[in-house]
């Protein structure tokens, strides 16, 4: 009897860690990339909502902040 209620209390516990809860934040925005962002993070020069100026900053970062070759001694 104690052997069967050990194996039901055990059973219950791992069927209640099965049950994962939603992780939602709220609205999803499905804005664009150079919609720009609501906080001080942002790069001097860049201005929000323009796409050819984020075309450009993001060239940029490319070719000389993350390219590796370019750096290369």
């Amino acid at each position: 009897m104690m052997k069967r209620m050990s194996l039901i209390v055990l059973s219950v516990a791992a069927l209640t860690a099965c049950g994962e809860k939603a992780q939602s934040l709220g609205t999803k925005n499905d804005a664009t990339a150079y919609s720009g962002a609501t906080n001080s993070f942002v790069e001097a020069g860049w201005t929000a909502g323009d796409k050819t100026s984020w075309e450009q900053h993001l060239r940029a970062r490319g070719q000389y902040g993350q390219n590796d070759h370019s750096r290369a001694p």
